[in-house]
């Protein structure tokens, strides 16, 4: 064979082989999310997928909305999703019933409340003695929104269970419809809904359960610890993807955030989205450090204790990792 023809091969099958090991090296590694519910409040996720966050990580995403902390959770132990996004509460449940595999909060996504309050008459001056005697329709037992909001009307000096008619039986993706199909004087709702239903009348947002409460670990990224163990290289990507993301929601205005996260919420026009952003930016809900705190963790214990939902008291170090936090930080 010619010297030029062994040379011309000899290009043809390096350059085959460099191209199939820089395929292999750019193989995205599949992360499964489960998140509680579809909302504003998690607008630093939503950036990280727009943006191309987790992309930039090697990280291929897929979200899946799975309405409802007990359906959030079934899903992660059945190994439905890698990661939950959800109430770190849950947590604290399952291993109250003794897992052998708990589920560990590695990153905090939001550190408020995130509901407001919505009435469904206007009120110029709203007082919280207000609601003594009206019908409340609250969040699903047992969840943060629930036990928030309980937190907060005895804060207020109002007894949840006597001062008021408490609904809180409906499923949680029907409380918003049952609420705007009459039901109630009062409602805890999430947003864009809360502001969709004062844009068009069927309600008026009157008070901030993020305000009220202070800092808890409300949402949380979490999974359980032997994925974190086998996979420490992509949660440690997904953690840094995220708080890119933090950043860059922190950094940029309500309106060219609201228009990132709008694929997410078709339904919801850009003027409304924005107002939403602005109202959690202004309440500090966005967890930028995403480290989960002792005091965080504390706040939570005492806000199930009060609700009568806390089934023990888990120490901060059992149910919180934040070396992968730390280390992306740093």
């Amino acid at each position: 064979m010619k010297a030029w023809m062994k040379t011309g091969i000899v290009v043809i099958i390096s350059t085959f082989m460099l191209i199939s090991i820089t395929a292999c090296s750019q193989k995205e590694s599949k992360v499964r999310i489960a998140e509680v519910t579809r909302s504003i409040f998690y607008t630093p996720q939503y950036v990280a997928i727009e943006k191309g966050f987790f992309k930039d990580e090697g990280l291929d995403v897929e979200l899946t909305t799975a309405w409802g902390g007990d359906k959030t959770m079934t899903t992660l132990l059945a190994d439905g999703a890698d990661i939950a996004l959800v109430g770190s509460e849950t947590s604290i449940y399952v291993y109250a019933q003794g897992a052998s595999d708990p589920v560990i909060n590695f990153a905090g996504l939001t550190k408020t409340d995130g509901t407001f309050l919505v009435s469904r008459e206007k009120i110029d001056n709203f007082d919280w003695d207000m609601l003594k005697g009206s019908t409340f329709l609250g969040q699903r037992k047992g969840g943060m929104p629930q036990m928030v909001g309980e937190f907060v009307l005895k804060k207020h000096g109002i007894d949840p269970h006597a001062d008021l008619d408490l609904i809180q039986n409906i499923e949680f993706a029907n409380i918003a419809s049952a609420f705007g199909s009459g039901t109630g004087d009062y409602v805890q709702l999430f947003e864009p809904t809360a502001s969709i239903f004062e844009k068009e009348g069927k309600g008026h947002i009157i008070a901030s359960f993020g305000e009220e409460s202070g800092e808890v670990p409300y949402t949380s990224f979490m999974a359980k610890e032997s994925y974190i163990e086998k996979n420490k290289e992509i949660v440690e990507k997904f953690v840094r993807a995220l708080y890119k993301a933090q950043q860059w929601v922190d950094e940029n205005s309500s309106k060219d955030i609201a228009k990132v996260v709008q694929p997410f919420f078709e339904d919801s026009d850009l003027e409304t989205l924005e107002v939403v952003v602005e109202r959690y930016k202004s309440q500090g809900s966005f967890a930028k450090e995403m480290k989960i705190t002792k005091e965080g963790w504390t706040n939570l214990q005492a806000i199930m204790e009060e609700a009568g939902e806390l089934p023990e008291k888990v120490d901060y170090e059992k149910l919180v990792n934040t070396e992968i936090v730390d280390k992306v930080m740093k």
